[in-house]
């Protein structure tokens, strides 16, 4: 059922909304250049990889060795309106059209975040990632990576059509207010270099 219903919305959403997707990317290759999507490997179900497309919101800008420049420098302010109101993430439709995304789950994250999970953790690869999820309506960005895991844990145990429909509703709320972009002191998300393992003797994580 929730296959059919994934695969069905996204359908009809890439119809419906292919003018905005049109406008969108010719308002992108204008700004920002060539591509006007951007593709990374992500890992989907079990931790299989699958080519995650969106549309592009920082610019090509990199220091004088080669290397790219922090996040904060190269999002525009174009950029920052496309994350802010979600549009960035409109080709993920196709995602979900494959079949390799659905509208609800944990989101996808890096490939090289696999190894740095603790096993309680991984296990928000036992479903397809998804467009939203539980985290995104109970924080999104601003909450830190151990909480947003929990959450994306909570979402795995708890599964089912009603909580679905729940968070695409608490996800449409959470657009429309702008609600958790990025983390605190930081343009986006900083990146997960694995959870503090909790101190031995006192059972708390260290300071």
């Amino acid at each position: 059922m929730k296959r059919l219903i994934d695969f069905t919305a996204a359908l009809a959403a890439l119809v419906l909304l292919s003018p905005l997707i049109a406008v969108l990317a010719l308002l992108i290759r204008t700004k920002l250049g060539s591509p006007v999507f951007f593709r990374q490997q992500r890992p989907g179900l079990h931790g299989k990889p699958f080519t995650l497309v969106k549309f592009r919101t920082m610019r090509d800008a990199s220091d004088t060795n080669g290397k790219a420049l922090p996040d904060e420098e190269r999002l525009t302010p174009f950029g920052s309106w496309l994350r802010r109101s979600s549009l960035d993430e409109l080709p993920e439709f196709w995602n979900v059209l494959r079949g390799e995304m659905s509208l609800v789950g944990p989101r996808p994250l890096m490939m090289q975040y696999l190894p740095r999970y603790t096993p309680e953790q991984m296990r928000r690869h036992e479903v397809r990632p998804g467009l939203t999820g539980w985290a995104q309506v109970n924080g999104r960005n601003a909450v830190d990576w151990d909480e947003k895991f929990r959450l994306d844990v909570w979402y795995v145990n708890n599964r089912s059509l009603l909580l679905d429909l729940k968070i695409l509703w608490l996800t449409a709320r959470s657009v429309l207010r702008s609600e958790g972009i990025s983390f605190e002191g930081s343009a986006t998300m900083p990146e997960f270099m694995g959870s503090e393992p909790p101190d031995k003797a006192s059972g708390r994580r260290p300071l």
